[in-house]
This record gives C-alpha cells, sequence and structure tokens, in this order.
C-alpha cells in the first residue's frame, strides 16, 4: 500500500491540446485538465500486467470546448484488448469535434457486436462535456451507474438512464444487441461538481469474510470522505477500498475516472493554436 500512496502523492499533471487524445489500457495515475474540467485518473491492471480489460480515453477538440470521456470494462485481457483499445481511439478521433454523442455510442455498440463473434462484450460509460453550456452529456452501456456530488447540496447521487425508449430495450452491454438504444442524460454543472465514473472492481470489493461492498456501499464510503479537495479524496477512494479488503490487492482491473468541474470561459485559441488544429485535421506537414 505504500507504494500506492507514494504514486497517489506524486501523480503528473497534464494539460491537453486541441485534437488531442489520451489513453489506453494500460496502468495510469495522472491528472488531465481540459476547458472547465480537471480529472484525475487511476488505473491499476490485475495483477499489475503491463494492460488490462479497462479501457480508458479523454479527447479534447479542435476549438477547445468539446471534452469527451471513454470508461470502457472490456471482457479478457491482453492483445485483444490491446486491439479493442485502438479501436475505441479511432472511434474517438471520428468523433472528437461532434458535440453529441449518440453516433459514436452506436458505432461502439456496432463495433462490438462483431467482436461478439469472439465472446468479447464490454460494458461502457461514454460521456460528452460542453465547456461554453457546462453540460455533461451521459450515455450508459450496462457499466456501474456514475456517482455526481453537487456542490450546491453537498450531497452524492447515482445518475441513472433507465427509462424506456419506445419500448426498444435500453443501456445494455455493448454488442449485445444492434437495436438497443442509449437514452442520454444531461447534467447541468456547477462550479465544485464532481463525478466519479468507474469499474466494477470498486463495487465488487470485498472484505475478508466476502461481502461485496455493492452500490450501497460505495456510497456511503465516499460520503465520509472530504469532496473539496479532488487530489486527496482521489487517494482517499484508493486507501478506503484497501482498506475494505483487508490491504488484500484487487481482484480485477480497477479504474476510475473523477471528474471537478470548474466553469471558466471558452479557451480563445491564438492563431498559431488554430494553425496547428487545422494541420492535425487535415493531415497537413507545414502550414
Amino acid at each position: 500500500m505504500q507504494n500506492e500512496s507514494h504514486q497517489a502523492e506524486s501523480a503528473t499533471n497534464h494539460v491537453m491540446q486541441c485534437m488531442e487524445i489520451w489513453g489506453s489500457s494500460s496502468a495510469a495515475h495522472q491528472n488531465v485538465s481540459t476547458p472547465g474540467l480537471d480529472t484525475w485518473v487511476w488505473s491499476v491492471p490485475f495483477e499489475h500486467a503491463d494492460g488490462g480489460g479497462d479501457v480508458h480515453y479523454v479527447s479534447l477538440c479542435g476549438g477547445g470546448i468539446i471534452t469527451r470521456f471513454i470508461l470502457a470494462d472490456v471482457s479478457g485481457h491482453g492483445a485483444t484488448v490491446a486491439e479493442i483499445a485502438r479501436s475505441l481511439r479511432d472511434l474517438m478521433r471520428r468523433y472528437i469535434n461532434r458535440k453529441t454523442q449518440s453516433r459514436l455510442t452506436k458505432d461502439l455498440n456496432k463495433h462490438f457486436g462483431e467482436l461478439a463473434k469472439l465472446r468479447r462484450f464490454a460494458t461502457a460509460v461514454v460521456a460528452t462535456y460542453l465547456n461554453n453550456r457546462k453540460e455533461l452529456t451521459l450515455c450508459n452501456a450496462g457499466h456501474p451507474r456514475p456517482l455526481w456530488y453537487r456542490s450546491a447540496t453537498r450531497t452524492w447521487h447515482f445518475v441513472s438512464s433507465d427509462a424506456p425508449e419506445n419500448g426498444r430495450l435500453t443501456n445494455l452491454p455493448l454488442g449485445i444487441d444492434d437495436s438497443a438504444a442509449y437514452p442520454q442524460v444531461r447534467l447541468k454543472l456547477d462550479d465544485g461538481d464532481l463525478i466519479l465514473i468507474y469499474t466494477d472492481a470498486l463495487i465488487e470489493a470485498s472484505n475478508p469474510d466476502g461481502v461485496l461492498l455493492g452500490e450501497a456501499g460505495l456510497h456511503r464510503l465516499i460520503e465520509t470522505l472530504d469532496p473539496h479537495d479532488p487530489a486527496k479524496l482521489a487517494k482517499s477512494i484508493i486507501n478506503s477500498l484497501h482498506q475494505y479488503r483487508g490491504e488484500r490487492p484487487a481482484d480485477d482491473d480497477f479504474t476510475f475516472l473523477l471528474l471537478r468541474h470548474r466553469g471558466g470561459e471558452r479557451k480563445r485559441l491564438t492563431v498559431g493554436e488554430k494553425l496547428d488544429v487545422y494541420a492535425k485535421v487535415f493531415g497537413l506537414k507545414n502550414v
């Protein structure tokens, strides 16, 4: 546990640039900043392998107003998951400048439908933040429900999107049914609001008696922690789960993204930055 605590204290900060995509299926512990948001990413593959089944990506659009997140829990490990991670990155690049995420989620489901022939499925949360609207849109594909801390009321709530859509099946894991619908939930964020997106290793953590933490247990746990310093909160989540497991390591890939909303105005690009964005979009070497 000493190593985990040391890593939590020494996490580096990465300020993302326009048209950048950051993430992988490998271990990560980093603070990633985009206009309006600070995000703490913590990911540890099972048994500290080079890569695991949890895949996380963050992207920033060319105009600096759209931040997009994908956190997926893919069945399997190793080379197959690495290939899926590359495919997810390609999809993120395709939709990096689009404000809506419905097409991205539909394409993700279709992509995993093809992988289902190889018995590969995934749960996922897809999220899009619009800095000019201070709005976060979430789609949930069979994944554990995110938690939302509302600074105005100082309370944590689970975010659900289980409403039926024209009688169609909704929120299924990716690759189960091509016709599944993924309703979007829109959250208007205040300054200081937090969003916790995580894989099932958090709620499936078991104590020495074999009792799973579960959603209710995670909610009770996080309510006891101080939300005002997200860096310390991320470390406290790790420490509290480690204590609940009786100091034992997690028995699955372990990943969470902790988002803090800090509002702010849209970043205005300089002429040089705009030219750099155009070069990336159109594949130009020199502009």
